[in-house]
């Protein structure tokens, strides 16, 4: 999956392991959550990190949901729950990789 380069350019905070966001593992590198979108820190600015396209995550039996067992993080108008190094989204009756 890419991602879009689309750069954050209001974002003074910086992120790590204190910040006290959470940090949600997306292949190669590591996003925060933080007011609904996931920030990820490229060539000394921060980009938005989204998935460029729908991508359905195939053969997934597990309902994320409360109590799941897995976390849920806000992703603009929905909750992404993080499985197995991915980040998990309803639509439409399946479920999203993002």
């Amino acid at each position: 999956m890419t991602t879009l380069h689309q750069e954050h350019t209001a974002h003074g905070h910086s992120h790590g392991p204190d910040c006290g966001h959470d940090q949600v593992p997306h292949g190669d590198h590591l996003d925060y959550a933080h007011n609904g979108h996931l920030h990820r820190e490229h060539g000394g600015h921060w980009d938005e990190c989204e998935p460029d396209g729908h991508v359905t995550h195939d053969a997934h039996d597990h309902r994320h949901g409360d109590g799941c067992g897995h976390p849920g993080v806000l992703h603009g108008d929905h909750i992404d729950y993080l499985h197995d190094g991915h980040r998990h989204a309803l639509h439409d009756g399946h479920w999203d990789d993002h």
